[in-house]
């Protein structure tokens, strides 16, 4: 985990992935760290996020966002200390939010960064919680899901970045909220320590059955980020004017072809349409103008008030990045899964 003030470690795009990414995908290199010219800053990099967004920015399909090209430092928010200014509005020992990448230094003129407190107890919540993460299930949730006190939520990947924040918020509002998790300690997890009202572990036998049990009077919100098996067990179970907010789609995310099985095509636009479903794409992205603010200010309030709680997987070292994206896109984080890179 290891800085040095002369080696500038990055890790680039080595080759482009068939199915899952894995060892080659990825490379470490060196470098020397940048000197900043007028008007720049040189920006040290303390922490890292890594999300599931990251499968489609490594493809060279089509999508919202151009890909990585190859040979270039691999994407990523980071949260960084100044380091040697040039920059009027910014000096030595800032703590800032950024999009540096998975490298320990970059270079910036200050455009897309936010500065942070500079006593922020917990810096790594500015990648979560109070982050992208964060922003996602905040506007998913409350501007396209519309939750109303007595509806049934359910969220997958319930434990997760987006999806623990999804059903504390839907609480909040007065929601009862059903959580899908793999694996019997996540959901211990997401019932006693965020309060959800159950949670169901997709590994285990008939999910739709134990699903169906778990929610009597159906489905009025779902929110999605995981598709697959999941989602044709929420399905069924959707009431009329139901609303699906859509942030993604990890169970496909690797896929080199269809699933296979019937084309499920006909099933769901027949639902959409006889049930008056409201199911909706979004990119977090478009919302940063109009809304970030608005959700910092109330989430620090939640936050403040014990009303939200989080969980960080943290992985020390840059050269474990690869490996524990991989893992990620296995399920195998628990939490919002953050790379330190030095001790502040």
């Amino acid at each position: 985990m290891t800085q040095s003030k002369h080696n500038n470690r990055h890790i680039v795009l080595h080759s482009r992935p068939h199915g899952a990414p894995d060892a080659s995908t990825f490379a470490l290199r060196d470098g020397a760290v940048p000197a900043p010219a007028a008007g720049q800053l040189l920006l040290r990099t303390v922490y890292l996020s890594l999300d599931p967004y990251m499968r489609g920015r490594i493809s060279d399909a089509p999508s919202y966002a151009a890909p990585v090209e190859l040979g270039a430092v691999m994407v990523g928010a980071t949260v960084s200390r100044v380091e040697a200014s040039r920059h009027p509005d910014y000096a030595p020992g800032d703590l800032v939010l950024g999009y540096s990448g998975w490298q320990d230094y970059a270079l910036s003129d200050g455009e897309g960064l936010s500065k942070l407190a500079a006593d922020m107890a917990q810096p790594s919540a500015a990648l979560g919680v109070l982050g992208m993460t964060g922003f996602t299930a905040y506007m998913g949730l409350l501007d396209i899901g519309q939750p109303q006190a007595g509806d049934t939520v359910v969220v997958a990947a319930a434990s997760g970045a987006v999806g623990s924040i999804v059903g504390q918020i839907a609480k909040l509002k007065g929601c009862r909220v059903v959580g899908i998790a793999g694996g019997a300690d996540k959901c211990s997890h997401v019932v006693d320590e965020l309060g959800f009202d159950a949670c169901i572990d997709h590994r285990g036998a008939d999910l739709p059955g134990r699903l169906a049990a778990a929610c009597p009077d159906g489905i009025d919100v779902y929110f999605e980020n995981v598709g697959g098996a999941v989602f044709d067990a929420v399905l069924p179970l959707l009431k009329v004017g139901a609303r699906v907010p859509v942030c993604g789609l990890v169970a496909h995310y690797n896929d080199t072809a269809l699933p296979a099985g019937p084309d499920r095509t006909g099933l769901l636009t027949r639902a959409l349409l006889t049930k008056r479903i409201k199911m909706q794409g979004f990119i977090i992205f478009d919302y940063y103008d109009q809304r970030y603010g608005e959700f910092v200010a109330q989430m620090n309030i939640w936050l403040k008030a014990g009303q939200i709680r989080f969980r960080e997987d943290v992985v020390d070292g840059l050269e474990h990045a690869p490996q524990a994206f991989t893992g990620l896109l296995a399920g195998k984080n628990f939490g919002k899964l953050v790379v330190r890179l030095a001790d502040r």
